[in-house]
């Protein structure tokens, strides 16, 4: 039987980075609560974790960048809104953060979860930052909590 390896909930004592934007931030600080709830009802103390509010999504990646180099944080979680327009400015910022955090992740090994919704309108993103669709941030924060155990478990 092969070997399987998954995570769940840490066992060592971790450090959580938030990184989230105030642009949209009747969405993104619903993203917050739920991501800050979610990680302490899993056991990690407030003073574990550092919320870093940025002015919007676009400002996401070099904050992740400068929190995760600083070697302290075993996940950083990010969190935005980023709602469709009349233009397609949107993409570019969607685009440019989610590569931006992909590569830093890669780069330093550290999970760098991905809670900017990308929506078309405003109604979708209510749904995903605690309505009927869920709370991207309370998945988000799952994840990093996932992602940190399953790391600490990897040969």
């Amino acid at each position: 039987m092969p070997n399987e390896y998954s995570g769940s909930v840490p066992q060592q004592p971790t450090r959580f980075a938030v990184v989230v934007s105030e642009y949209n931030r009747s969405i993104t600080a619903k993203l917050l609560d739920g991501a800050v709830t979610t990680l302490t009802e899993h056991g990690i103390p407030d003073d574990q974790i550092d919320v870093a509010w940025v002015p919007g999504a676009w400002e996401i990646p070099v904050v992740a960048a400068r929190l995760v180099r600083g070697g302290s944080y075993d996940a950083v979680i990010s969190l935005g809104a980023v709602i469709r327009g009349e233009t397609t400015h949107d993409q570019y910022i969607n685009d440019a953060v989610s590569r931006g955090l992909s590569e830093l992740a890669l780069e330093t090994g550290v999970p760098m979860l991905f809670g900017v919704l990308t929506c078309n309108t405003l109604e979708q993103a209510i749904h995903r930052s605690g309505g009927n669709q869920g709370n991207k941030g309370v998945e988000s924060a799952e994840a990093a909590l996932k992602m940190v155990d399953l790391l600490a478990k990897l040969p």
